[in-house]
């Protein structure tokens, strides 16, 4: 039985294929949200994939911001369900999850059970997700993949006080005018990111294990920062971008068995 999980995000599209509720025969990830086509492509690729056609499929899921518009499934769950639901299939002693996306954030806190006991999501500003690295990479002119490279070359993170994605933009600006390292600027940014995170998770309750999920995840420097400001090992998730449609999967696996 093949079930299926497409998570429809602002800046990027993921689907899960899963046989049997606990093999994933596709994962994929398209850089293009809600609105685009995305979605669309995600699904064809994961198809391609796992060697099935959409009609194999017993059923389908959608999942975060843009799951009311997905075109292949009437059945929806949220994204605090569905990270809950992947996290807890992948890492099963996740007590604490930490995800970070491309335009949002949000801690949840799980019982020994896999089950939502309490969870928070930063408000309508960029500052602190995906987005905000990518303005800062751009200010820097250093690739977005390359900025945990340099995060290990930082002698002393600079300080970005700023909670705002435009004002943050100023302060790194005057940094470099100033002469500070790429290195520290970009450790800097990284611990305010980290900053933000850290303070969702201590309002839900921080429990270990800390797992980390989300495209941000796969920022070494991003995550080491988090460790950090937490005082706790972070474990980052297996395909950290797809958890959320891995969820999904599970759900629609539930559904019909």
């Amino acid at each position: 039985m093949y079930t299926i999980g497409i998570d429809i995000g602002s800046a990027s599209s993921k689907v899960v294929i899963l046989q049997n509720g606990k093999d994933i025969v596709a994962a994929q990830a398209v850089q293009f949200g809600t609105g685009s086509s995305g979605p669309q492509k995600a699904l064809e690729q994961a198809l391609e994939q796992a060697g099935i056609t959409l009609e194999d499929a017993s059923a389908i899921v959608a999942t975060g911001y843009g799951r009311m518009k997905c075109e292949y499934t009437e059945k929806q769950f949220s994204e605090i369900s569905c990270h809950a639901k992947g996290i807890a299939h992948v890492i099963p002693g996740a007590r604490t999850i930490i995800d970070i996306g491309g335009q949002d954030a949000k801690a949840i806190k799980l019982d020994s059970n896999g089950m939502v006991q309490q969870f928070m999501m930063n408000d309508k500003c960029a500052a602190g997700t995906g987005r905000f690295l990518e303005v800062m990479a751009r200010v820097m002119e250093v690739p977005l993949e390359e900025m945990q490279d340099w995060h290990d070359k930082a002698l002393a993170p600079a300080p970005i006080s700023s909670t705002c994605t435009v004002f943050a933009e100023s302060e790194v600006i005057s940094q470099l005018s100033m002469g500070t390292s790429k290195a520290d600027i970009i450790a800097g940014v990284h611990k305010s990111v980290a900053n933000k995170a850290s303070g969702l998770a201590h309002r839900v309750g921080i429990q270990e294990l800390v797992v980390m999920s989300g495209g941000v995840a796969q920022n070494s420097g991003v995550v080491k920062a988090l460790s950090v400001e937490l005082n706790l090992p972070v474990m980052v998730a297996p395909n950290p971008q797809t958890i959320g449609a891995l969820g999904a999967a599970l759900y629609a696996f539930e559904s019909v068995k």
